[in-house]
């Protein structure tokens, strides 16, 4: 939550701390990936700065949506089906053999 409050605003004061930051949890979200791929559990065939922003995109809009509800459920429940979301997809499986 800190996170996302603080790159949401324009403070040159925090902007160094800010990329920092940002590029702290870019490198984190990479080794995960990276790690994934090499496992096989994630696609190799995918742009990995895509899938960095795509997760953390994520993340950050399910924690504004949170916040904007006045915090009214469970943040941490959330976790479970952003994971299934990013490693499933919201496509059917027939839907890959149109």
């Amino acid at each position: 939550m800190v996170y996302r409050a603080e790159t949401h605003q324009n403070s040159r004061l925090v902007e160094e701390q800010i990329k920092e930051m940002s590029k702290m949890y870019l490198d984190i979200v990479s080794e995960i990936v990276e790690q994934g791929q090499e496992e096989g559990v994630i696609r190799r065939d995918l742009y990995l700065g895509l899938v960095k922003r795509f997760i953390l995109g994520a993340v950050d809009e399910v924690i504004n949506t949170w916040l904007h509800a006045g915090s009214n459920y469970d943040l941490v429940t959330m976790a479970d089906p952003l994971v299934d979301l990013f490693m499933r997809g919201i496509g059917h499986n027939d839907a890959r053999d149109l």
